[in-house]
């Protein structure tokens, strides 16, 4: 029996770059899947390309509305009964001006990306863990969360709200059979950052397969005492 047989995880951000990643290694394990992203055509390309006689469905979802959110988690429940893992990956990177030239909208809007999916999936997903005896949660901070670095203020301030909310469920959450974790990405081997950053060595980067393989151990029982740690996964870099 894999890892994960009938377990049913929700997976945001499936249409990344991560998410697929993660949704194949979950999906080796046995797992049920919900795919979650803004991208219809993208999720049921993702669906369609998982491994046969996998059970997974896509849910349409805008992670900052709210009522979008509540309507995945409804959707997750009367396709599944239940819920096992939520792996909040959904997030973004963009460059910015110094902190002094920085609009509101640039402000707001790492924030929103970046901390309020988190919050609007934890918010919506953590009653039915707890209606199901528990589960394990999962986020995506960055290893920028650690330090302030120029022009990129407001990503980092909304990855460091990742950790703290991270820490904070998880003390809400650690009698109640729930761990939340959450992982500090390095430099990730994609192909948007090789063609951004041909000369690096790409090598010492983090792999796509080696962030599933932190995530699936976090959202398993071999985790079980592991909750409200933020997880370095650098690789050489």
């Amino acid at each position: 029996m894999s890892k994960f047989t009938d377990q049913v995880v929700i997976v945001t951000g499936a249409a990344g770059n991560m998410g697929r990643a993660v949704a194949w290694a979950f999906a080796g394990q046995g797992a049920r899947i919900a795919l979650v992203d803004r991208d219809a055509q993208a999720l049921e390309q993702i669906r369609a390309a998982l491994p046969a006689g996998t059970v997974a469905i896509g849910i349409t979802t805008d992670l900052m509305n709210p009522e979008s959110v509540a309507r995945m988690s409804a959707a997750v429940m009367e396709q599944f009964g239940r819920v096992d893992v939520l792996a909040n990956l959904a997030g973004g990177f963009t460059m910015g001006p110094p902190i002094h030239e920085t609009a509101d909208h640039d402000w707001t809007f790492m924030l929103d990306l970046n901390a309020r999916t988190v919050f609007n999936c934890c918010r919506a997903v953590v009653p039915l863990l707890l209606a199901g005896g528990g589960g394990h949660i999962v986020n995506v901070a960055a290893r920028a969360a650690t330090r302030g670095i120029g022009r990129m203020g407001p990503y980092c301030a909304s990855k460091a709200a990742v950790i703290t909310l991270t820490e904070s469920l998880a003390d809400e959450l650690k009698d109640q059979g729930i761990t939340v974790n959450c992982i500090l990405p390095g430099t990730v081997d994609t192909p948007q950052n090789r063609a951004a950053m041909p000369d690096q060595d790409h090598d010492r980067w983090v792999s796509l397969a080696a962030l599933a393989d932190v995530i699936l151990f976090l959202a398993s029982d071999a985790a079980r005492a592991v909750t409200g740690a933020a997880v370095p996964v650098y690789g050489r870099s």
